[in-house]
């Protein structure tokens, strides 16, 4: 975090929202015309490591935004990226906020669409792109709490009583595994396992019905985690299966950080739990928050 932004964080509330959007926009912003193929937009999206490229017309301005839940969507529904085009998977209209707005406003921005990530304009020109993930370094998590991501996924950040990660912060996701997610991830996985594809022979289990893989339950953690405010790097897990899953429940993931171990690492304990209450993933994952040195 710049020296002026924790400066105005350790005066309090009343300076922190002085930071304007473009002191913490990402400068870096993937744009792609209309025409440009399904194909090379999710090859874009793959090698810039970005959560979503920009669609624009021929003098620069967004038309569309294509996300990572779009092109998910497109593999879900088994549509074909050879044949589609970037107008064919974008989201419109583009919601886009001022380079000099408040941070404050542009999460209310983001609040108020449900989305997480927003194009920032200068003078109608396109300067940046803003996410929660930049606005979590600076405003409180009360702020954000009840931002939810695009398509079947919702989070909030909880019991945070300063910017940054610390002992006690609370992170949850939420998201029902329908079927087109277990097929997607069966594909994507090789783990073509009747028990999670064939209904007929998973009534003959002990389950008595098709269940999610166990991965794709715990990758619902894998989404919390990566919700905490920061740059966050998945070091380890540890895991216990201890309930199934049936295709189309919904599982909420809740991650809570029970220690700092220095150097930006924290250790959390992780639950995944059903839709009545009770656990079916449980265990401890460590990660590192890149640009803290874990002192606080």
């Amino acid at each position: 975090m710049p020296s002026d932004a924790a400066d105005a964080a350790s005066n309090g509330r009343a300076t922190l929202f002085a930071v304007t959007v473009r002191e913490v926009m990402r400068r870096n912003v993937e744009t792609v015309g209309r025409e440009t193929s399904a194909r090379a937009v999710v090859r874009r999206l793959h090698e810039a490591d970005v959560g979503s490229i920009l669609v624009v017309d021929d003098d620069g301005t967004p038309t569309g935004i294509v996300t990572d839940s779009d092109v998910l969507g497109l593999v879900v529904d088994d549509r074909p990226l050879s044949e589609l085009t970037a107008a064919d998977c974008l989201s419109a209209p583009v919601v886009t906020v001022d380079a000099d707005d408040g941070i404050e406003r542009a999460a209310e921005a983001l609040r108020e669409h449900d989305i997480d990530q927003a194009p920032v304009l200068d003078d109608d020109s396109l300067v940046g792109v803003v996410s929660v993930r930049e606005l979590s370094y600076y405003l409180p998590g009360l702020s954000l709490s009840d931002v939810s991501t695009r398509g079947d996924g919702e989070y909030a950040y909880e019991d945070r009583a300063a910017p940054g990660v610390d002992v006690g912060d609370v992170v949850r996701f939420s998201k029902r595994l329908g079927d087109g997610d277990v097929r997607a991830f069966a594909r994507a996985s090789g783990d073509e396992n009747p028990l999670h594809l064939d209904d007929g022979f998973a009534a003959t289990t002990r389950f008595g019905t098709r269940i999610a893989h166990g991965v794709l339950t715990l990758g619902v953690v894998s989404a919390a985690l990566s919700r905490l405010p920061g740059l966050v790097i998945y070091l380890s897990q540890s895991v216990r299966f201890v309930g199934p899953v049936e295709v189309g429940d919904r599982v909420t993931a809740v991650c809570e950080v029970v220690d700092a171990l220095g150097g930006g690492r924290f250790r959390l304990r992780t639950v995944v739990k059903s839709d009545d209450g009770d656990p079916v993933v449980e265990g401890e994952a460590v990660v590192l928050v890149d640009g803290r040195d874990g002192s606080e």
